[in-house]
């Protein structure tokens, strides 16, 4: 079987047109078989949210084309694709092969992928591949998610590379076998057979394509897109800065304890290629918070082709400028018999935050990229799991997806987009609460956008949004789990603040009595943490019973915000509070706007000499000092604009917000604020001349800071303006994050000139 294409008998297609018609072809494919799968599947994570993926692959099982659902999916389906290959299969036409298993090519057992080699005249052509998250695959609880799972056979099915469809003739053992380890097996086997179906639109598709086109012509298109997105990237990667950037997240809780772990960065840009090194995170935990390699590559994958990619076809060839370095044995290259049960929420999930928070940061020392910067998106995933018999007698299981509606980042140029979800999903949605509630008994209470969860900036990063829920029956099963409740994973950007945490509460019976109706209108119209009746839940509750008289609320995470709150212009800030996104008290202590009311205590404005000195008495604050003896802060921060100070010949580069370094006529180089603090010469280690302090986030941020964290403030020592926010244990001292390259010829030079 040949599974490499004929250099000899693949040509350029000298047709601009033709080519193009073939490529947006190819890529039509690939949303018909999106659209083939929510047409057949019953599951509503298909049918009404987006965690699912569909793409075609070169015969080497590189991917050519992918949907926009969840970009972490591509790499593993090209995992399971290459396993196959090298395992010495004998493949025909009409095979449809099904797999799982984390260590070969899934990120976790709930995602279910299946591929097909793709035949014309009896060769293979390409690789048409799905994959898609199933409520319940097995294990020892349901949903497969087991906060207590020890090893990997307690969390459900592995499948690792099984014939499902055998020449177009369905296999019904191996169906069967599947169908009962699940406890939904109804909607995992309709599942199955939607993703049959979406192989078999690409199979016909890409038949009818060829016999029009020629083998050859499409052979060449889909190697051709995916050697041009390689070129384009390169091309974008020179136009960025060379250097080291280090970057670093959090998670909670293994299911077992609630021990911190780490995921850490080094990220080295050389010219046109990229190196990821893990290699600083912890070791493997003990709960089912790992992921595998395949995850790993997922997770890198979920942040960089939506960072870099932009205008650029997605596919394989924005993987090939990278190389990702990461021994054995880690939090996220577990070794079996780990458990992995929650990779894609935890680890994988973690992953793409460093990976996203360490790509912006070359962005933003970018001149013609800077604009794009943004700070990290919708750090977690809280889950929700539902399960037992609905009023029928029936048996009944949700994976709520709403959780997808966490705030987006922050960007340099403008505010994160509220509920806008993470940067793993280009287009998150979300079932309408009647779709919910018409499948399940669930009810919800309120859905809504949640105040003060954004990140605050300059530039404000969107809202989570929080649900409180109960069920119509008398009780049903809840699985509730999450990183993030104790660790702000949505990271600020240029001395943003991090979106506020994750926040899970349960009140139990608080719907018996009587006066119902009173409290739905006012302590669930106001829920907090600490409101009463309410007990905070942590990170990882995990299974308890819900009836018909509690109430589980949960609140999500914003996104990351950018640059220092006190630079946001007081008008934006008024329009925040008349939308009700910004609490009056966040106003006065985090934003620095004295805000002026009628009498009956509706807000009309803002005063601009006292939102000035309460400006100036924050920035003071930060550096110990007097309000008197600090300097007035710039407030014209547009990049494009020389710092102050610069003398003639010297150019700059943007660093962040409030940070430039400085290319002097000697060509040495030093690192300043817009204010004019030298805070570092010979190099971009600018934490070496800021002012570090000790930093209280908002109540909605730190409130339940894990014991084993704290937080470092870093301010221009002239003005007080924040700088950076560093989230880091207490045992250790935050790092440089960004050290560019900035000898005579550098890249750096380079773009500095050109500023």
């Amino acid at each position: 079987m040949n599974t490499t294409l004929d250099a000899q008998r693949v040509t350029t297609v000298t047709d601009p047109v033709i080519a193009q018609v073939v490529r947006s072809r190819l890529v039509a494919i690939t949303d018909q078989m999106r659209l083939a799968l929510q047409a057949v599947s019953g599951s509503p994570t298909v049918t009404e949210a987006s965690d699912f993926f569909t793409g075609l692959y070169l015969p080497d099982g590189s991917f050519a084309t992918m949907g926009h659902q969840v970009t972490f999916e591509a790499p593993p389906v090209g995992a399971l694709i290459r396993h196959l290959l090298g395992s010495g299969r004998d493949l025909k036409d009409g095979d449809r092969i099904i797999g799982n298993d984390p260590f070969v090519g899934a990120l976790h057992q709930n995602d279910l992928q299946m591929c097909a080699p793709l035949f014309v005249d009896g060769e293979l052509v390409a690789w048409a591949g799905v994959m898609a998250h199933e409520t319940d695959i097995g294990g020892m609880d349901f949903a497969s998610w087991s906060p207590k799972a020890k090893e990997i056979w307690q969390e459900g099915l592995r499948i690792p590379a099984v014939k499902l469809v055998d020449r177009g003739e369905l296999r019904e053992d191996v169906l069967d076998m599947i169908l009962e380890a699940t406890r939904l097996p109804a909607q995992v086997g309709l599942d199955i057979r939607a993703f049959i179906a979406t192989l078999n639109v690409a199979g016909e598709r890409l038949t009818e394509l060829c016999r029009r086109y020629g083998k050859n012509v499409v052979q060449t298109a889909m190697a051709t897109m995916v050697d041009d997105s390689e070129a384009t990237l390169r091309r974008r990667l020179l136009e960025l800065p060379d250097g080291v950037v280090h970057t670093r997240d959090f998670l909670e809780h293994d299911g077992h304890s609630n021990e911190l772990y780490v995921v850490d960065l080094v990220l080295t840009k050389q010219d046109d290629s990229l190196i990821f090194d893990f290699s600083g995170s912890s070791g493997q935990a003990a709960g089912f918070v790992n992921c595998s390699r395949a995850g790993l590559i997922g997770g890198v994958a979920g942040a960089l082709i939506p960072t870099l990619g932009f205008g650029i076809p997605w596919n394989d060839g924005l993987l090939r400028p990278t190389e990702i370095v990461a021994p054995d044995g880690l939090i996220c290259t577990a070794l079996p018999p780990a458990p992995v049960g929650s990779a894609t929420v935890e680890t994988v999930w973690v992953v793409s935050n460093v990976v996203s928070a360490a790509l912006n940061r070359l962005l933003a020392a970018t001149p013609k990229f800077a604009h794009r910067a943004q700070a990290v998106n919708s750090g977690t995933m809280a889950t929700f799991n539902l399960s037992g018999r609905n009023q029928f007698g029936e048996k009944f299981g949700l994976h709520l997806m709403d959780p997808l509606a966490g705030g987006f980042g922050a960007f340099m140029a403008h505010d994160g987009q509220d509920a806008a979800g993470p940067i793993n999903t280009p287009c998150p949605s979300i079932a309408d609460v009647e779709v919910n509630e018409q499948g399940t008994p669930l009810v919800y209470l309120y859905r809504r956008l949640a105040k003060d969860t954004g990140g605050a900036g300059r530039r404000r990063g969107g809202l989570g949004a929080e649900v409180a829920l109960t069920i119509s029956v008398n009780e049903a099963e809840a699985l509730v789990m999450t990183h993030g409740a104790e660790v702000p994973n949505s990271a600020g950007l240029s001395g943003g603040l991090p979106g506020g945490v994750i926040r899970q509460s349960l009140a139990q019976g608080i719907l018996r009595n009587s006066g119902q109706t009173a409290i739905l209108a006012g302590a669930l119209n106001g829920i907090t943490e600490d409101a009463p009746g309410f007990e905070n839940l942590g990170s990882k509750p995990g299974a308890f019973p819900l009836t018909s008289s509690d109430v589980f609320a949960v609140t999500w995470q914003g996104g990351g915000g950018v640059g220092d709150p006190l630079d946001r212009n007081p008008e934006e800030l008024l329009e925040d509070i008349r939308r009700d996104v910004v609490s009056t008290a966040a106003a006065r202590d985090t934003y620095g706007v004295v805000l002026t009311a009628s009498a009956a205590g509706r807000v009309t404005g803002w005063d601009e000499t006292g939102t000035s000195q309460l400006r100036r008495a924050l920035r003071a604050a930060r550096l110990g000092q007097a309000p008197e003896t600090v300097k007035e802060s710039c407030l014209e921060l547009d990049s494009a604009l020389p710092p102050a100070g610069l003398t003639a010949g010297e150019s700059w580069l943007p660093l962040s917000d409030r940070l430039r370094a400085i290319h002097a006529v000697d060509g040495t180089w030093r690192v300043e604020t817009v204010d004019g603090a030298v805070l570092s010469n010979g190099s971009t280690r600018w934490r070496e001349g800021a002012h570090a302090f000790a930093l209280e986030l908002p109540p909605r941020v730190g409130s339940t800071l894990h014991e084993k964290l704290t937080v470092t403030g870093w301010a221009c020592p002239l003005t007080g303006s924040l700088l950076a926010v560093d989230i880091h244990e207490k045992a250790s001292s935050p790092f440089h994050d960004l050290e560019l390259n900035i000898s005579a010829g550098s890249r750096a030079a380079e773009l500095a000139f050109q500023a």
